[in-house]
């Protein structure tokens, strides 16, 4: 049965009207960007599931030694009577036996096993700081990019309506044809900028949707955030604090020494003697007896005396790593707080009145070129000029974010945004 026509004629209609409905692409924020990484980067979860193994050592460490079942035949007669049964008189005693650890090796083995644990909570935590670190320069880059794009279209937009000027000019017998001409090739250097703030966008853009392992189109993925500097007050004692208290790493070279005394301890109770105790029954006529057996290993050349020096030396080792990793540490701090320090002191002038003195020359310099009191290189002149200020500008702010974020990576959190 064929539709009615009304029907025919109204669903290009409702298709059209559902949409503008469809939901664009939501920019994302910096902690949006965060915990998706958190929750897709594979690096982080390969880290977390060696988390999981660790614990699992945990569990086998802390096993006791399994009971051991013997069986002992004897009393076979080797000249039987009766050849076809030479088992006739033979007994099978079954020996039950279990070995008993002394001096705590037991628990020193489940101290070690929960100190590597949390050895790998602090390892997993510095690779999401170093990670975090790249994602974080990553997502500057995005606004940087995004920012020299904005320019690069004002730019070419303000640059063509000074064309369509003089072009105007030009018609009535103002300006030269080639002083017209010389103005249309200054447009190849805006033209230059906003090609490559395209590309550079992209490639930014992929960077980051790499880092978050998000296969998401490129050109429906977009994010959202301040591209500027604050005149934030850090003091570089405080910081040296922030960091000695938060950097997984130096955390992780602390527990290490806990973890060498810990195996050094088990070494030593390694080297004692772990007796073995049995219980053996024998079915006899016309008794049943019981015997008791007991093992002790006598330790005359291996008392464990390898493992006791190793680990009395990886204590010491540890030591070491940890007082150069802190020394690392605070010059880390002071080398990403003079770097931020040095970026802002270049900033506060442009801030203050470079970009307002550029923008005012262009605007001059323009209106007395148009009146015929300034040269046509007064006025290409103040047009790069202001293109090179700005362009100076945004990329010291792209040096001050970048500086922030290193100074974030050197404390081991977010002490400036």
């Amino acid at each position: 049965m064929p539709r009615p026509f009304w029907r025919v004629l109204i669903w290009p209609i409702v298709a059209a009207a559902i949409v503008p409905l469809c939901p664009a692409q939501t920019a994302l924020t910096w902690e949006q960007i965060r915990e998706r990484f958190r929750v897709n980067n594979p690096n982080l979860l390969a880290a977390e599931t060696n988390i999981q193994e660790s614990r699992a050592n945990e569990v086998t460490a802390g096993l006791r030694p399994n009971p051991q079942l013997s069986l002992v035949a004897d009393e076979f007669r080797v000249f039987h009577p009766n050849p076809l049964q030479p088992f006739q008189n033979s007994q099978i005693t079954p020996v039950i036996s279990q070995l008993f650890e002394r001096r705590n090796k037991r628990q020193f083995r489940v101290d070690s096993a929960r100190l590597a644990t949390r050895m790998a909570g602090s390892d997993q935590a510095d690779l999401e700081r170093n990670l975090t670190f790249n994602l974080h320069d990553a997502f500057n880059h995005i606004l940087q990019a995004k920012a020299l794009l904005a320019l690069a279209n004002d730019n070419v937009g303000y640059y063509d309506q000074v064309l369509k000027v003089n072009h105007d000019r030009f018609q009535a017998g103002d300006i030269s044809k080639v002083d017209f001409q010389r103005l249309e090739l200054q447009r190849v250097q805006f033209e230059s900028d906003l090609e490559n703030a395209k590309v550079g966008l992209r490639t930014a853009k992929i960077q980051l949707l790499a880092l978050m392992n998000d296969k998401n189109p490129v050109d429906a993925f977009d994010i959202i955030g301040d591209f500027d500097y604050r005149e934030t007050i850090l003091l570089p004692q405080e910081l040296h604090q922030m960091a000695l208290e938060t950097r997984p790493d130096l955390q992780s070279a602390s527990t290490a020494i806990d973890k060498a005394r810990a195996d050094h301890k088990l070494a030593w109770a390694n080297g004692s003697t772990d007796p073995t105790f049995g219980l053996e029954y024998q079915r006899t006529l016309p008794d049943n007896t019981l015997g008791l057996s007991v093992d002790i290993p006598i330790r005359i050349f291996d008392r464990n005396q390898g493992e006791k020096e190793r680990t009395a030396l990886e204590i010491r080792r540890s030591e070491q790593l940890r007082d150069g990793l802190t020394t690392g540490i605070l010059r880390d701090v002071d080398s990403a707080y003079a770097q931020v320090e040095s970026v802002r002191a270049l900033l506060r002038p442009y801030k203050r009145k470079y970009l307002a003195e550029s923008a005012d020359v262009r605007e001059t310099v323009k209106f007395a070129y148009s009146s015929g009191g300034a040269s046509l290189l007064d006025f290409l002149d103040a047009q790069k000029s202001y293109r090179d200020t700005q362009l100076n500008y945004l990329n010291l702010i792209g040096s001050y974010l970048s500086a922030v974020n290193q100074l974030n990576l050197a404390v081991g959190r977010e002490v400036m945004q």
